[in-house]
């Protein structure tokens, strides 16, 4: 039988294993490197790309996102002499904290601020992320007052990223930032998906849902995308700043009343989108709209491609990679089942992973953030049903920033909830109330990385039988 020092070191040695995994999933999505194989036609959809921009007299750019910053600098070192105007829209933690805190052995150690100091033709204007503020409003209005100086013969290059749903915000005609906030804070707390946060957000806008391209002057578009959306649906990146919209303003009053919201919502939205629905307000860009023939869109990236640095590192490490199909649904509903699956491995050595965005539907006043609640709540139901068993787990976004906290995401074991009970907490109590953050603060499972310069999906990895 194992002593708790021994097991100590052991989950010490699990956790230093999966922190090494999971950076080689984050520099599998690093964003300069997609960006390059995309430019270079090397990857699926991809293949127009060299021709649209040796065919363009001019090139205007705009990256918006989390990976906004390292999107427009390979853009900007490729094409330089053809650059007419460019914008990079960047969180604006990302000018509070200039480095990128990764490890060496990575593909994306580089400082975030040295990448910004390289920017020669490129505009940077920082925003609002997660919730949009007045200067998410600004970078709007900014954006579309470059666009409006593209001809027909130029090529706009959007480059999109994780987070550009709050950073580029242009309310609808009528309605205020303030209300358009007050709705989307309300469908995150009552757990809505991404899919249905977006329905929503495109329809209260003046350039989601395919409305930027209508500010393009008839240039062709070419979108870049970084996608952190399960399923690639191009209408739910960024709310669909270069797609067509397949729902319409019914769909968006239906989320508000599926999600309970729609009661509580401002009378400038409910109004808005009544008028809507009876024809009084331009649609989205519909999926059929001609203007979409000059469009490209390009999935440069995703949770896949980051699981496959993951497998190769796991790999490495002398683990079997064990690939799962994408999470989804409530968080606690996620880490449970992840749990009971978990046991039921009986092979040494495995490395279970996943991509993915749980939801959660906030009851308590807590901190915390989908990956740390999905943490806990397996957790728990380890400690249940898994007493002893040699299985440590972590789930983190990939973009270092899980909810409104500075950690990534967290670790989880069948011995977590008695480190909480030997620091005073109860995982219970904290998964009721929200609160996964400040338990896994005292129990000492916080995964902290700061922000990693790109985003993809969550991301799920488990040790078993190590």
């Amino acid at each position: 039988m194992s002593s708790p020092t021994t097991d100590s070191d052991s989950q010490r040695a699990a956790r230093a294993d999966l922190e090494t995994i999971y950076r080689a999933a984050v520099a599998a999505v690093d964003p300069a490197r997609l960006v390059g194989r995309a430019m270079d036609g090397g990857c699926h959809g991809a293949e127009q790309v060299p021709d649209l921009v040796a065919g363009a007299s001019r090139v205007l750019m705009l990256a918006v996102g989390k990976a906004a910053a390292a999107m427009a600098h390979e853009i900007e070192r490729r094409i330089a002499d053809k650059l007419a105007d460019a914008l990079a829209i960047i969180p604006r933690a990302a000018t509070k904290q200039p480095a990128l805190i990764l490890k060496k052995g990575t593909a994306a150690t580089a400082e975030r601020a040295l990448i910004l100091k390289k920017l020669k033709r490129v505009r940077v204007l920082a925003s609002s992320h997660p919730v949009p503020d007045e200067s998410s409003e600004a970078a709007a209005h900014a954006a579309c007052e470059m666009l409006h100086g593209a001809a027909a013969d130029d090529l706009v290059i959007v480059a999109l990223s994780g987070g550009a749903s709050a950073m580029l915000t242009w309310p609808a005609e009528g309605i205020a930032l303030a209300d358009k906030i007050a709705v989307n804070q309300a469908l995150l707390k009552a757990g809505a998906s991404i899919r249905e946060l977006n329905v929503v957000r495109r329809h209260l806008s003046a350039v989601k849902g395919g409305r930027l391209i209508r500010h393009c002057g008839g240039a062709r578009v070419l979108g870049l995308i970084l996608s952190d959306v399960p399923g690639n649906d191009l209408a739910t990146i960024g709310s669909g700043l270069t797609a067509g919209d397949w729902s319409s303003f019914g769909d968006a009053v239906a989320v508000l009343k599926r999600r309970n919201v729609w009661g509580r919502a401002p009378e400038s939205v409910r109004g808005y989108l009544e008028r809507a629905v009876a024809g009084e307000a331009d649609a989205t860009v519909k999926t059929n709209d001609p203007i979409l023939e000059r469009v490209t869109n390009v999935i440069i990236g995703d949770g896949e491609v980051a699981l496959e640095g993951a497998e190769q590192a796991a790999a490495a490490l002398g683990y079997h990679p064990d690939r799962w199909i994408e999470l989804r649904g409530e968080a606690n509903d996620v880490g449970r089942a992840i749990a009971q699956r978990l046991c039921q491995i009986t092979r040494e050595r495995v490395c279970a992973m996943a991509s993915g965005e749980p939801v959660v539907t906030v009851r308590g006043a807590g901190r915390g953030g989908r990956a740390q609640q999905s943490a806990l709540a397996a957790a728990i139901e380890l400690s249940e049903i898994g007493p002893g068993r040699r299985i440590t787990a972590l789930f983190a976004g990939t973009d270092g920033i899980d909810g409104p906290t500075d950690a990534a995401g967290a670790f989880a074991s069948p011995a977590t909830v008695a480190d909480g009970d030997r620091a005073g907490v109860s995982a219970a109590t904290a998964l009721i109330r929200n609160d996964s953050y400040s338990f896994f603060k005292a129990a000492g499972g916080l995964f902290l990385t700061g922000p990693t310069g790109t985003n993809v999906s969550d991301i799920f990895l488990a040790l078993v039988n190590y």
